[in-house]
């Protein structure tokens, strides 16, 4: 067992003969950070107390330890540590030589793993074992009485009078008053004959005053203001002096997306009927810093606004997605003392809105971030200067489409480079996989430049307006030039406002698929074969080609690799 070093219990269990290193380890964490004390990269510290636990099930005396990972804050503040299954605990017990007793045969596993071997605490499914009246149950890792393991556990405790089941929260009280200026003033009141009383209604709202004079001291001003300080009870009327906390922030940005949907609403917070049409948010972005105020506060409003009745959900966001951040060229966080700060308003100035835009979508995955670097930005803007010149250029003598099977076969192979894009475009832009996003564009891009033998065919002008189509929301202003110089927005409107473009599953079917051709792991040239072609054809086409033949003269086959649609490797020996 594992008592938190603030725990009532230390002093009265910790034996005489280890008081003086027990208080010892007491007084050091006391100058510890919770956040400090629970970081997963600090080596597990800890000393025992030299009593013992009894278990109630198996009436086993268990050491009981002091350790700083342990919060007081947290549930009992003392813990029944199980190192075969928590990694914490697991640590803890490697560090200090405990007993690592196998709770659990993981699931497809024939035999229990040996604890002297394992590397880290096994966490997942399987059978219970060792663990007496349980054994034999199902540990689905799944919470409370939704896993049968833990069900039967509770059961078994409350059956014998010895436990009862509880669900502990991680939460705490929320301190919301701040000693500044900015800030909703909090509607309360001091009267000396009524004590604290709530602001009339009628006097609502409670108005910062902008004639405030801020001291060096670093107090709120408000708390020299008369004109704000001096009000009224409301109860008795007489004198009475306001409170010159301000709220949290947090207080209005825990709920604004409500509010945003009726802001000049003066009969009650949020409109219900707009509320039930647009929220729960589709998609909340923002950095991951924000899970533990702003995403616990958001929840916290929405719910206590659902038991209110002003909503009818109980979560705020749909989906949660966390951006990287932008590094410096030197890969790290931009700051004025290092020197590596990159200037948005210059780089738009050199490069314009669209390139900046679209680098920082292809820099690395939208979840990821990464460093930033001045020749990918040059590259992207060469991406659309070629969008540009492609849609907008010269016809290159092509005056119109032009015909015979290699037209035909050009258009075909543009047709399927254009819904393999939409496809593409519209998955990764659902995932936020805008890096591969822009990197599918810039393939469709290249296919219509090694097409403009058919510009002016009907599967041409697709792959222009689709291009366009799955560039705006990427590159907004060159896309609704672009769109606008081929005829369409006086027809149709802003390209911003079309609908977005539906590939055909039957485009993306290919008759044929180019194959490589290695001979003892080197290339030797290529194939193209039928896509339903069979090992047997695809390895005749393969010994077929020229220099692969000559690289295979007088030799014996050891081996042939077939990866469909790929690749050929002939392994081979001299005969």
């Amino acid at each position: 067992m594992v008592l938190a070093p603030e725990h009532p219990l230390v002093d009265t269990l910790t034996k005489p003969e280890r008081k003086a290193e027990v208080d010892a380890y007491v007084a050091q964490a006391a100058r510890m950070s919770e956040i400090d004390r629970q970081s997963e990269q600090r080596e597990k510290t800890g000393v025992a107390t030299g009593s013992t636990a009894t278990n109630p099930v198996t009436g086993e005396a268990i050491p009981i330890w002091v350790a700083d990972y342990v919060m007081v804050t947290y549930g009992t503040g003392a813990i029944m540590a199980v190192p075969y299954g928590d990694q914490r605990d697991f640590e803890f017990a490697r560090t200090f030589g405990l007993e690592i007793r196998p709770v659990v045969r993981p699931e497809g596993a024939d035999a229990i793993p040996d604890p002297d071997t394992m590397e880290a605490a096994y966490a997942g499914p399987g059978v219970i074992v060792n663990s007496g009246p349980i054994d034999g149950t199902v540990n689905n890792g799944d919470k409370g009485r939704a896993n049968p393991a833990v069900a039967a556990a509770i059961d078994h405790l409350e059956a014998q009078g010895i436990g009862e089941e509880k669900v502990t929260y991680r939460l705490r009280d929320w301190l919301i008053s701040r000693q500044r200026y900015w800030g909703t003033p909090i509607p309360m009141l001091y009267c000396d004959a009524c004590g604290i009383v709530p602001e009339a209604e009628d006097n609502l709202p409670v108005v910062l005053p902008e004639d405030v004079e801020f001291m060096p001291t670093g107090e709120s001003p408000l708390r020299h203001h008369e004109g704000f300080l001096n009000a009224t009870c409301p109860s008795c009327g007489g004198a009475a002096r306001r409170e010159t906390d301000t709220m949290d922030t947090f207080m209005d940005s825990s709920w604004y997306w409500f509010r945003y949907l009726s802001p000049d609403k003066d009969d009650g917070p949020i409109d219900a009927s707009l509320a039930a049409r647009w929220t729960p948010v589709d998609t909340y972005t923002g950095g991951s810093e924000h899970a533990i105020l702003h995403l616990l506060y958001s929840r916290f409003f929405t719910k206590v606004m659902q038991d209110m009745g002003l909503i009818d959900h109980g979560e705020p966001f749909k989906r949660l997605f966390n951006q990287g951040m932008i590094l410096g060229e030197d890969n790290q966080k931009m700051s004025k003392s290092r020197g590596n700060v990159v200037d948005p308003d210059d780089l738009v100035a050199q490069y314009g809105a669209d390139a900046v835009r679209a680098y920082m979508m292809f820099i690395g995955p939208w979840d990821q971030g990464g460093p930033w670097n001045y020749q990918g930005i040059e590259g992207v803007t060469r991406f659309l200067n070629r969008v540009w010149n492609v849609l907008a250029g010269a016809d290159d003598g092509a005056a119109e489409a032009a015909s015979g099977p290699e037209a035909e076969a050009a258009r075909a192979e543009l047709r399927r480079a254009t819904h393999h894009a939409i496809k593409e475009v519209t998955e990764d832009l659902d995932a936020f996989q805008f890096n591969t996003a822009v990197a599918e564009l810039m393939t469709l891009q290249n296919a219509m430049s090694k097409a403009r033998s058919v510009r002016g065919s009907p599967e041409w002008e697709a792959a222009a307006d689709a291009l366009l189509l799955l560039v705006a929301p990427i590159a907004p202003h060159i896309a609704e030039e672009l769109w606008e110089r081929r005829g369409h927005r006086a027809e149709r409107g802003s390209v911003h406002v079309q609908a977005w473009p539906a590939y055909d599953p039957a485009a993306l079917v290919v008759d044929t698929v180019t194959i490589a051709v290695q001979v003892n792991g080197k290339l030797r040239g290529d194939v193209e074969v039928d896509a339903e072609a069979d090992k047997a054809a695809v390895l005749e086409a393969a010994r077929g080609v020229p220099n692969v033949a000559r690289y295979l003269e007088g030799t014996e086959t050891v081996r042939e690799i077939v990866v469909p649609g790929k690749l050929v490797n002939l392994v081979v020996k001299p005969a």
